[in-house]
């Protein structure tokens, strides 16, 4: 009896240890917590209208609307999404060139909608 406890003892020790090392193995590179940029809409406005990025860094665009709906648009990126107002649109985003670029509402949203836009700015 204690040679069968003896040897379930060190197979779960075993599979355990080979657990732990796939685990390592092909854990990921990508940070635990990523950033994340809270994006509300409003008639005519987007804040914020400036946004600044690293090349390569991953982040969720929170997107939400205060008052109708709206839209974001962000054609550089290929990034476009409709916004509810009171529901939160989560959008996973990894810019993978540098400049400045524009986003903007494509809804119509009233007098006004035509302006309603902001900036992108990626760097190095």
């Amino acid at each position: 009896m204690k040679k069968i406890i003896s040897i379930g003892i060190t197979g779960a020790i075993v599979a355990a240890i080979l657990l732990c090392t796939v685990a390592f193995r092909f854990r990921s590179t990508e940070p635990l917590q990523q950033r994340v940029i809270q994006i509300k809409a409003k008639k005519f406005d987007f804040t914020p209208g400036e946004i600044t990025l690293k090349k390569g860094e991953t982040v969720i665009l929170e997107l939400s609307s205060t008052d109708k709906g709206h839209g974001f648009n962000l054609l550089d990126f290929k990034v476009r999404s409709d916004i509810k107002p009171g529901v939160v649109t989560r959008i996973k985003f990894k810019p993978d060139k540098t400049g400045t670029f524009t986003f903007s509402c494509d809804v119509f949203c009233g007098d006004g909608h035509e302006d309603m836009s902001g900036t992108l700015t990626v760097t190095d």
